[in-house]
């Protein structure tokens, strides 16, 4: 009952506090998956070509990044950099380093995509004069942005909810505060509850759209 009694008087002051992380949350979450969005594309191209040097110095970032840990990278960015000059702010290391993260996984998803695609297509679009990237843009890339779809959406949730790792580097998301106001009211339960309650309301509609887009794909299929 002291648990319940406690969150119902405090909870003006909890919520209020971890709105203003979640808002950040979404913040770095959509800018990391903007960032990863277009890095992977590039990446999963580099991939494709034909160019033996691009195609082996993608599989390495591929593997390296895939091979190591997120925070492991937010480390370097945020405590690296600095002995070269950058000093980046953490909301900026935050999504760099998530962004930089994400686009190696979803380089490989891109890749899958655009491999899915019958040859055949390729060979039809260059037979009526198109060049490679001409077909790349127009026949291929809309195809397998159909099929990508729902495992990037997918992604895209655990991408939210991954954030909470940037609370190692000071970036004032949601678990950040938590922590924080953890501390210095000594209600590590309620804070914590909370925190989850948040992220949950933020995943969960992501996750109901990403069942829906794949039931809907399916059926065009």
């Amino acid at each position: 009952m002291n648990f319940w009694s406690v969150m119902v008087q405090r909870f003006p002051y909890f919520i209020s506090k971890l709105l203003s992380g979640a808002a950040m949350t979404v913040e770095v979450a959509a800018g990391a998956l903007v960032f990863a969005l277009i890095a992977g594309l590039l990446i999963a191209l580099v991939r494709l070509s034909r160019m033996h040097a691009l195609r082996i110095a993608a599989i390495a970032y591929i593997e390296l990044i895939r091979g190591t840990p997120a925070l492991a990278q937010l480390f370097i960015i945020y405590f690296g950099l600095p002995d070269l000059g950058i000093t980046p702010a953490p909301i900026t290391a935050a999504i760099i380093g998530l962004g930089l993260n994400g686009a190696a996984y979803l380089a490989e998803i891109y890749r899958a995509g655009i491999e899915a695609i019958h040859k055949g297509q390729v060979e039809a679009a260059l037979s009526l004069g198109m060049t490679p990237a001409t077909a790349m843009r127009w026949i291929i890339l809309p195809q397998a942005g159909r099929i990508v779809l729902p495992p990037v959406a997918n992604y895209a949730i655990g991408l939210l909810k991954d954030t909470a790792v940037c609370a190692i580097i000071a970036a004032p998301e949601l678990m950040l505060r938590a922590k924080d106001i953890a501390s210095s009211s000594f209600r590590p339960m309620h804070l914590f509850v909370l925190a989850a309650v948040l992220y949950f309301i933020m995943s969960y509609p992501l996750a109901v759209m990403a069942r829906r887009l794949e039931a809907r794909l399916a059926r065009g299929r």
